[in-house]
């Protein structure tokens, strides 16, 4: 068994190894955070959240994926599987760090009495979703809730054999505005060339909905929705200033789609199960996506800033306390807007927030970027991520890197 000590390693916003024992104490915490949460005064009691017992988590080793694992479990007491795609470990590489995430998962689940399984497979597939059906019907059938969590770079279509590769572009024509090098660390001018018809179609059939319904589909043809059933999406709308290159670009038009396809599940869901579909969008975090979406590293660096000042900042596990442990309780109405969305970005949006940072926006340089903003704190987060330059975790010290759960 491979013990060394592993040095963070990156390309650009692309880190290429994991900290075990890093990511193994994320877990935790957002474990002992919910934990926490539950028995707070105005927390939720466990007699609220009766109701969620059966979750399929589609996307849920990392982010808000493995969040919403961790609130349904050690909120609901609910039993998961998560689907999700990651490199095991082999020789003296590193797993990903969601690989790691999922071994502490299983770890604290059984610790805990919690039942949990874990399918590591390309979730767009059909063998996916067949390996699934057998486990949800052997361990935690029929499923209360269904989230989708599911970010990809790149899609092979089931049906067709195709693979699709998603871009980061604007539409209609070229964007130009500051963001951070995260290799040079330099605050710069970027201009981004616009998609063409088929880059958009093609990030459409990567982060649109129709794997989301594909999922919904089977289980309904499996019979393995409770009464009553609901499936939550995740998306991201973000301010006008990142509009250019998200909502109004290449991933925006995916968005519209999932949006689309949460219309039609929610129908669909009403008619045969009594159930609901609902897209949830969420607060800005740091996640390796996010990161390479110019313009929005600089744009969350400033907002981290300004949340925190007003001791409103959320993470990942924060907002999905919210979700389930609030929003979702039994007994609870759901706050819908116009378009039928939950709004967890509703702190990030509000008015006095967003006017700070269109302040601060044309005066941060490379020189005040620490002054103007949290990029530290944005380049913590990022490090985080994967189990590095985590707090009471020594990283110079060797770790057994081939963990399984």
């Amino acid at each position: 068994m491979p013990v060394q000590v592993v040095t963070q390693r990156s390309r650009g916003f692309i880190c290429v190894n994991a900290h075990p024992e890093g990511c193994a104490r994320n877990v935790e915490r957002q474990v002992d955070e919910a934990q926490a949460a539950l028995h707070s005064p105005a927390g939720a009691t466990p007699a609220r959240l009766a109701g969620i017992r059966n979750a399929l988590v589609i996307g849920g080793s990392t982010g808000y994926g493995l969040a919403s694992r961790v609130a349904l479990g050690w909120g609901y007491g609910a039993r998961t599987l998560g689907v999700f795609f990651e490199r095991a470990p082999e020789g003296d590489r590193t797993a990903t760090a969601g690989w790691y995430n999922t071994v502490a998962f299983h770890h604290l689940a059984q610790r805990d009495g919690l039942q949990a399984a874990s399918l590591n497979a390309d979730a767009f597939s059909d063998e996916a979703k067949r390996a699934a059906v057998e486990i949800l019907k052997r361990e935690m059938a029929p499923v209360d809730l269904v989230v989708y969590s599911l970010a990809s770079p790149k899609r092979t279509h089931p049906r067709t054999g195709v693979t699709h590769n998603s871009t980061l572009k604007p539409i209609g024509k070229a964007y130009t505005n500051k963001t951070i090098d995260l290799a040079t660390r330099k605050v710069q001018e970027i201009t981004v060339e616009p998609a063409s018809e088929q880059e958009i179609a093609d990030t459409v059939a990567v982060m649109g909905g129709e794997d989301w319904k594909f999922w919904i589909d089977t289980l309904l043809e499996e019979g393995l929705l409770a009464k009553g059933a609901r499936t939550i999406a995740y998306s991201y709308i973000g301010p006008t200033l990142t509009w250019p290159i998200y909502w109004d670009g290449t991933i925006g038009r995916a968005k519209l789609d999932l949006e689309k396809t949460a219309r039609e599940l929610e129908a669909l869901l009403a008619q045969r199960v009594g159930g609901h579909a609902w897209i949830s969008v969420n607060k800005a975090i740091v996640t390796q996506a996010s990161a390479a979406i110019p313009v929005v590293p600089l744009y969350m660096s400033l907002l981290f800033k300004v949340m925190k000042q007003e001791e409103i900042d959320e993470d990942a596990a924060a907002q999905m306390r919210r979700l389930y442990l609030q929003l979702q309780a039994p007994g609870e109405e759901m706050i819908l807007d116009g378009a039928h969305r939950i709004r967890l970005d509703d702190r990030e949006m509000r008015a006095d927030i967003q006017a700070e940072v269109a302040i601060l926006w044309p005066q941060v340089t490379t020189e005040n970027l620490l002054e103007l903003s949290d990029f530290a704190g944005f380049d913590r987060g990022f490090k985080n991520l994967f189990g590095f330059e985590v707090e009471g975790v020594d990283n110079a010290k060797p770790v057994e890197t081939d963990v399984r759960w």
